[in-house]
């Protein structure tokens, strides 16, 4: 049974970002993560705020600085974004 409201894929990478940047492992920042994967801040910003999903190309990037493969991401965002028709359709 699928969940029924997933986190969005923005606010998982939020959560590695602190996690691995408390640990020393990441980008200390979101510019600098924004930076490390060729994008806007602003785009990234509003990524892990959950205003946007995540893009193709956006998942490229992630899986090229090793944080999971692209397809996962596609997963993720897919997910969420079924689940979100789901509730839009069951009001």
């Amino acid at each position: 049974m699928p969940m029924l409201n997933p986190m969005h894929p923005g606010e998982l990478l939020f959560d590695m970002l602190k996690d691995n940047a408390a640990a020393g492992t990441a980008p200390a920042s979101i510019t600098d993560l924004a930076k490390q994967l060729g994008f806007a801040r602003t785009t990234l910003s509003r990524l892990l705020h959950a205003r946007i999903g995540i893009s193709p190309a956006m998942a490229l990037a992630l899986e090229g600085i090793g944080w999971n493969e692209a397809d996962h991401w596609m997963r993720l965002q897919a997910a969420y974004d079924l689940a979100q028709a789901r509730l839009k359709a069951a009001a």
